[in-house]
């Protein structure tokens, strides 16, 4: 019996776990940019966050039709995987449908449910691809979604229906050859779905059959592996950060705004209210907000990093929907993509944070994070609780407080809100004149 298969899948595996290994280290360094923060609190109410949200799919079933078909394909993706396992232990032992003889009718009922899946996955992406490129939701019209971001989408959804077709064309020549009695092949029973389309290859003769299942048998376990590392350059990461993504949601209330702990000691010393914090004065002044990366925390990092590129986010933005240039999904991936090319440029040997180039200027501009109306639109959209709120917040505020950068009419509503405690410019003493106005003319 020849090895020689055997160790071709043996190197295979081994070079695309070498890479994927190589990508985790140099995405989790990318995260790690940003500033530390403390996420690890209210266990219990996390992990019900993430079952609910990643694992149960929650807040995608706020639009049925596109969340149904995006169940069939995570539950297919999740599932189907467990045949991988069957594929892999195949590869490694040179063995062919190893788990057939140990569960017996078990197996023959386990396939038919991949299959099913299979087909669901396949007819879900060809929907999804019609309502890209045919129907064109608007929200996969917006102008960052032009070029790479387009091309990924169509691409991953193309290599789905491809690597489904596969495992159907592979069990259909795979039953034909059983049933010749052809030796290594097993004859599990009839599989419903790939049974359809053994007319196909009726005719062809026991060379060519096996030719094509041995092909389509590499062809999937090939596909799935460069899959695998495909996806980590890909927004289709999100199909493993989405779990850690909603470990770390922001439990808080949306309302409630994080304070900067600088300003907040501050204030509680003017006041005498003893702080939580030492006194002491850090060596170093820190930057108030976020210019760049590395002033956010890791979260938001994360964030950007597990963003599907849905437009859910920017599709509720009102300030999107009235024409301003904010795209909630667009400084996601603003912020993923300044991630990429400092980490590169720390792997390259060059100046990483230092390149002159900045989050703020070079891929957000004040324009965009003006038009921001802090509704929390954007958060409550998102399928896996990415939190596009705390970013802008952040930047807005080195804008104001590092560069004194706010529009001048801001600028006196701060003023106003300072001395007179309101965004108008009046004693606070007159601010109910207008309820004894109201008792007058009802007096009368």
């Amino acid at each position: 019996m020849s090895f020689l298969p055997q160790l071709v899948f043996l190197l295979i595996f081994a070079a695309a776990g070498w890479i994927i290994s190589k990508r985790v280290k140099f995405l989790k360094r990318n995260i790690l940019l940003g500033k530390d923060t403390e996420r690890n609190d209210q266990a219990d109410a996390r992990w019900k966050t993430m079952l609910l949200v990643a694992f149960g799919q929650q807040k995608m079933f706020k639009r049925f039709i596109p969340a149904i078909l995006h169940f069939f394909v995570y539950v297919g993706f999740i599932v189907i995987n467990l045949e991988v396992l069957e594929f892999v232990l195949d590869g490694i032992l040179g063995t062919h449908r190893l788990f057939a003889p140990l569960l017996g009718g078990l197996y023959l009922a386990a396939m038919n449910f991949f299959e099913f899946l299979a087909v669901a996955v396949l007819l879900s992406c060809v929907v999804f691809l019609i309502r890209r490129n045919i129907i064109k939701v608007e929200r996969f019209t917006k102008p960052e979604m032009k070029g790479w971001p387009a091309m990924d989408g169509n691409l991953i959804l193309i290599i789905e229906i491809v690597l489904m077709i596969a495992i159907l064309t592979m069990n259909a020549t795979d039953q034909i050859l059983a049933d010749r009695g052809i030796e290594h092949y097993l004859a599990i029973g009839t599989l419903a779905f790939s049974s359809m389309i053994q007319p196909l290859f009726e005719g062809m003769s026991d060379g060519a059959l096996v030719f094509i299942e041995r092909f389509a048998w590499w062809f999937h376990i090939v596909g799935i592996l460069a899959f695998a590392i495909y996806v980590t350059y890909s927004k289709h990461l999100h199909i493993f950060l989405a779990f850690p993504n909603t470990w770390y949601s922001n439990l808080k209330p949306k309302g409630e705004m994080a304070n900067m702990p600088e300003v907040t000691n501050e204030v509680n010393m003017m006041l005498g209210i003893p702080s939580e914090t030492p006194s002491d004065p850090p060596a170093e002044i820190g930057r108030f907000g976020a210019k760049d990366i590395n002033d956010l925390s890791w979260v938001n990092v994360l964030n950007a990093y597990s963003c599907t590129e849905c437009g859910r986010c920017t599709s509720e933005c009102p300030a999107n929907l009235t024409g301003k240039k904010l795209s909630p999904r667009k400084i996601m991936m603003d912020v993923r993509d300044r991630a990429e090319e400092v980490g590169k440029s720390l792997d390259a040997g060059g100046n990483g944070l230092e390149d002159g180039k900045s989050l703020l200027g070079d891929y957000i501009s004040k324009e965009e994070l003006n038009a921001c109306t802090s509704c929390n639109a954007c958060v409550e959209a998102c399928p896996v609780n990415i939190d596009p709120l705390s970013i802008i917040l952040q930047m807005r505020r080195y804008v104001a407080m590092e560069e004194s950068g706010t529009p001048s009419q801001w600028n006196a509503m701060f003023q106003n809100m300072e001395t007179s405690f309101s965004p108008w410019k009046f004693s606070p003493s007159d601010r109910f004149n207008w309820a004894e106005k109201v008792k007058e003319e009802e007096m009368k």
